[in-house]
């Protein structure tokens, strides 16, 4: 009863899609995919997010593993989270799970804890264009606030694309399929759920959504998705740069950083991103040594070792610090002095657009402030510099240097060879001081006061 109340109520869907999109299905013509179709490997699932569903089925509600984690199992890969899609509120989730949490204002979630793993739980979503429900849109048509329930049809329909609206239920272990996604998928096309133009103006990150997605997976843009794209560039200048600076973390740390980077550029949506970047990749020493560090990263996500953020945003805007410290060193800046003004003005300047939380901020600038220290090899400053905290992230930043060219490989062979030796052989390696110390200046006594001469 209350399902076909909410029905009711919340029916509706985005206006009508252009020529050469897919309709989406009615709620009769749902596409039951059978396991022996799809053949999903069950060893695939994780534990959470089994016993998260398993927890709402018993509780009497429905409940499906959704979105990317199914696309993932269909492509024959590890998902790295689960998400769970469910008729029953936050407020109820909450009550079945005692290890759990609401989080969200946009939209609310719950999120379901076992053990180190966390399973991220939505209601299915209606749509925003009600009255009745918590929504809010701006002039623009973006998306602002839309806590709005609604039917698992409903739900199908406000996902992105199509390879996104697949909900999987490990109980029969079905694939319920509402808008040719599994379809597209086998065809290796990425197409989005209804207009193109009306969803990136709901969520332009949509647009960023896009084309990491279609370099991670492998999958072509349909041709009706990626033609509005370098049209609505613009619209990312009002997305809060929290939510930009988020995605573009899963876009670098992808695995397929390289081809995200050539996908934006031939998007045209580099400039609302990192401003300087284009400029950065059309500096020969600047994209060599961009490259670089983009396809390191991209072999140590895809080896599953660890990447640091810091790291790697330092790396992409090295090169403009590097044209702002030797701007500040021209108008008669000390070199030292005139990095730290280089740091914080290219820093600030990314704060506009992407806001780079804090704790990466100040790591970059670290990195950035340890490498003319490296180029200090003589008396005691080698053994201090081996001590710092950030001495191996700055030590891999220099061999980037080197290997892009920016400075000799030599100076980097030495720090590799002073690290892995010790005792006679590391004091062996100390180059001459360059310059002679300077003398300390001796503090000259007062003399005492004259004692006056007796009357």
């Amino acid at each position: 009863m209350i399902r076909k109340l909410l029905q009711r109520v919340f029916k509706g869907s985005p206006s009508s899609p252009k020529a050469g999109t897919r309709t989406a299905k009615t709620s009769g013509s749902v596409n039951r995919i059978p396991v022996k179709t799809h053949k999903i490997n069950r060893k695939l699932l994780s534990t959470g997010a089994i016993k998260t569903t398993e927890g709402l089925q018993k509780a009497g509600f429905e409940a499906f593993i959704v979105g990317g984690a199914v696309r993932d199992l269909l492509l024959k890969k590890r998902p790295k989270d689960f998400d769970v899609a469910t008729n029953a509120t936050p407020e109820q989730v909450n009550r079945v799970f005692r290890r759990s949490r609401i989080i969200g204002r946009r939209f609310r979630l719950v999120h379901v804890l076992f053990g180190d793993e966390t399973v991220e739980v939505s209601t299915f979503r209606g749509s925003h264009l009600n009255d009745d429900g918590d929504a809010k849109i701006a002039d623009s048509g973006r998306i602002l606030r839309d806590n709005v329930f609604g039917s698992q049809e409903d739900d199908a329909l406000r996902r992105d694309f199509t390879a996104n609206a697949l909900y999987y239920d490990p109980s029969s272990e079905d694939v319920l399929d509402f808008h040719h996604g599994y379809e597209d998928i086998q065809a290796g096309i990425l197409r989005m759920i209804g207009d193109p133009v009306t969803r990136y103006r709901e969520d332009p990150v949509r647009m960023l959504r896009a084309i990491r997605l279609s370099a991670k997976l492998g999958l072509k843009l349909d041709k009706a998705t990626e033609a509005p794209i370098p049209k609505l560039a613009d619209e990312l200048q009002e997305v809060p740069a929290s939510r930009l600076f988020d995605e573009m973390l899963k876009l670098f740390l992808s695995g397929h950083a390289m081809e995200s980077v050539k996908a934006l550029r031939q998007h045209g949506l580099h400039h609302g991103l990192l401003p300087l970047l284009d400029v950065v990749l059309e500096q020969p020493m600047g994209e060599r040594f961009v490259t670089l560090a983009l396809k390191n990263t991209d072999e140590r996500v895809l080896q599953d070792k660890p990447v640091s953020p810091s790291f790697l945003f330092a790396t992409l805007l090295w090169h403009e610090v590097l044209t702002a410290w030797q701007q500040y060193q021209d108008n008669g800046e000390r070199p030292i002095p005139a990095l730290h003004l280089a740091m914080h003005e290219v820093c600030d300047i990314q704060a506009e657009k992407l806001a780079i939380h804090k704790r990466y901020s100040t790591t970059m600038k670290e990195i950035w402030g340890m490498q003319p220290r490296f180029e200090q090899r003589s008396g005691k400053r080698p053994y201090a510099l081996l001590e710092h905290p950030r001495y191996r992230a700055a030590y891999d930043f220099l061999l980037l240097r080197c290997e892009s060219g920016e400075l000799p490989m030599e100076l980097g062979q030495w720090w590799t060879d002073f690290a892995n030796t010790d005792g006679e052989q590391r004091s062996a390696m100390l180059q001459p001081a360059t310059a002679e110390p300077k003398k300390r200046r001796r503090r000259s006594r007062k003399k005492p006061a004259a004692k006056p001469e007796a009357a």
